[in-house]
């Protein structure tokens, strides 16, 4: 994986099409017209979405696949991942010479059907709601071509300091880890938002220990900041725990699966450490049976 921390261009600014007005799209088009970009048109399937987005940039817009207008430099696909495999080769259909890439973090790059294809992910969870900072967003790009490649680099460090070129194959295990630390641990408040809500607690109590959750993760390996009972092998803690679950079968699991994973880890990292000591002495031992007489 090659990278490039810097965000100065030496291209011109560009004209863009973005096919799709979701999460992804919305906050992409945002962010590369206020980069000085324009964004010449539109595509939802939907009016209302299409012409939302439309508004935010001031660009055109359509809801017709034959519309698409020709001759931008390059049309962004920002779909799911569904409907850009069924969708991929109508809409590339006669623009053979233009620049396609998707932003999808777990498709293939040959997904798209054309000569001139690409990808731009951004590597962060968007809403429609709040409108993120590129500045310090990871991107991840990668071209058929070298050329374009050169024209995604620059136009990805007009967004971001953290522009890297990965291939689709280490992509999608660059997906599958963000799932885990984004999606799966959202998933985790809501377990506990619940739990709380059940029981007349407020979720917002849980805030300060996820903000310093998340800042240990800033400075120390998760490995090493992992805590809670089965980190400490509290076996008594535990089964109380997963009884307090009982009702809830799914989340007695999860909590047991998490559980027992967390212990392997830890095991896992006391192992390594263990051996690394071993070798540390025995390499001392050595180095000073040298000093013998």
């Amino acid at each position: 994986m090659s990278t490039s921390m810097s965000n100065q261009s030496d291209h011109q600014l560009m004209d863009l099409v973005f096919i799709g007005a979701g999460k992804v799209a919305t906050n992409l088009a945002v962010a590369l017209t206020k980069a000085g970009h324009r964004v010449r048109q539109v595509y939802s399937r939907t009016e209302m979405s299409a012409k939302t987005l439309a508004d935010k940039i001031g660009a055109d817009y359509t809801t017709s696949v034959d519309e698409i207008v020709r001759g931008a430099d390059i049309y962004f696909i920002s779909i799911t991942d569904s409907a850009l495999a069924q969708l991929a080769g109508t809409i590339t259909q006669g623009r053979e010479e233009a620049l396609f890439v998707h932003t999808a973090g777990s498709m293939s790059i040959d997904i798209l059907p054309c000569p001139r294809r690409g990808v731009f992910y951004p590597m962060q969870t968007f809403s429609l709601e709040r409108m993120v900072d590129f500045q310090h967003v990871p991107c991840f790009i990668e071209a058929k071509d070298a050329d374009d490649a050169k024209m995604l680099h620059a136009l990805a460090c007009d967004l971001s300091d953290k522009v890297y070129s990965l291939s689709s194959h280490d992509r999608q295990y660059l997906h599958l880890a963000a799932v885990f630390c984004c999606n799966f641990s959202n998933h985790c408040y809501a377990i506990a938002e619940k739990m709380l809500a059940d029981h007349g607690v407020p979720f917002s109590v849980m805030l300060p220990l996820i903000d310093e959750t998340a800042a240990k993760a800033h400075v120390m390996s998760p490995v090493r900041g992992q805590t809670g009972p089965a980190a400490r092998g509290d076996d008594n803690v535990m089964n109380h725990q997963q009884q307090l679950l009982a009702d809830n079968p799914i989340w007695q699991q999860i909590y047991r699966l998490m559980s027992q994973d967390i212990l392997n880890f830890q095991n896992s990292q006391n192992s390594h450490n263990s051996h690394n000591s071993h070798n540390s002495h025995n390499s001392h031992n050595s180095h000073n049976s040298h000093k013998l007489p």
